[in-house]
């Protein structure tokens, strides 16, 4: 019996020092469908994390919405149902307000001005997504935000006949394009399809990946050819899971998602300019709105901002940041 107790504890002992004395799951909510360019960087930072943690970190992917839409996931992160989340700025806002005033309508010109910006902000939004039980671990955009509908759109007045697609929650958005004689349609994000389908929305606004990786474009086949807002994005974790990974290996993951978003950020561009040039094989029509017109769209962006600001954006971070904006363009003139 001795010589039976000395052998099961020995195996115990071998099997004990074979299995990792910590593993965590991380559950990851993304709207991304699986194949496009977002979710490909999700699973290189999956990969990146298992090797870098011997295998004891695995990152398990909810891709194309499953785990819901963005407000969905924001609220499954805080109650532990997911660990982690790749946000767009919509889902982002819903934890804090403060990164809406990067993607204000008309906002920024350029890719240079925003950089600049959010380099500028960048540790101060980090320790905001930190008081509020979040980690963020690196930027992620989704390029640039342009109209699609079902008929040519070139001056905002084209947009008032039609039933626009707006995020479900923001009440102030509704009523600021309805100051305006639009016509929103409240959804989440993850009903487009099937809204486009039946007529209850026929434009919306979205990045040409997203309309080419969603295939909302076959539906809403115009493409208003102008910039109206950057949708920033990052990859976030809840604080409380993040805590949980040994301290000695967080520097070495938060890295490893920086390096794999840094290499999306720098072909976003691109691919946005490869998402239109597919779509176009396949029947889209891109509208090009004349330098004339542009101040149109502009007076229509700034019209908004009285309902937005103090709703749904602090008001000192859209003064900080057009601040920041305004400074990059003095310099850049010079």
């Amino acid at each position: 019996m001795t010589r039976i107790l000395a052998s099961y504890f020995a195996a115990s002992v071998l099997v004990c020092a074979s299995v990792p004395s910590y593993a965590q799951t991380i559950k990851l909510g993304t709207l991304a469908p699986e194949g496009s360019p977002w979710h490909q960087v999700i699973r290189d930072i999956g990969e990146s994390w298992r090797e870098i943690s011997g295998g004891t970190v695995e990152v398990r992917i909810y891709a194309g919405g499953v785990a819901g839409d963005e407000s969905d996931m924001v609220r499954k992160m805080r109650v532990g149902q997911l660990h982690a989340a790749a946000l767009t700025g919509e889902g982002l806002a819903r934890i804090a307000q403060e990164v809406q005033a990067l993607q204000m309508p008309m906002m920024f010109r350029s890719d240079a001005e925003l950089n600049y910006v959010r380099d500028k902000l960048g540790s101060r939004l980090e320790e905001i997504f930190e008081e509020r039980g979040f980690v963020l671990l690196a930027w992620g955009d989704a390029g640039w935000v342009h109209f699609f509908a079902q008929q040519p759109v070139v001056h905002p007045d084209d947009l008032k006949p039609m039933k626009l697609f707006t995020w479900a929650g923001h009440s102030a958005v509704v009523e600021a394009y309805k100051d305006q004689g639009y016509n929103p349609v409240p959804l989440a994000s993850t009903d487009m399809m099937m809204a486009l389908h039946s007529g209850l929305i026929n434009a919306f606004p979205t990045t040409p990946v997203a309309a080419l990786s969603l295939q909302w474009f076959g539906l809403a086949p115009h493409m208003t050819d102008l910039k109206w807002a950057r949708l920033v994005g990052a990859v976030v974790v809840s604080k409380r899971a993040w805590e949980r990974i040994p301290e000695d290996l967080r520097p070495r993951l938060h890295d490893a998602a920086r390096q794999a978003t840094d290499q999306l950020q720098a072909r976003v561009g691109t691919l946005g300019r490869e998402a239109v040039a597919a779509m176009q094989e396949h029947g889209l029509s891109v509208h090009a709105v004349p330098e004339e017109t542009v101040p149109a769209w502009e007076n229509v962006a700034r019209a908004g901002y009285g309902r937005l600001i103090g709703a749904i954006v602090p008001a000192d971070m859209v003064a900080e940041v057009e601040r920041l904006r305004d400074e990059y363009r003095a310099a850049a003139a010079m």
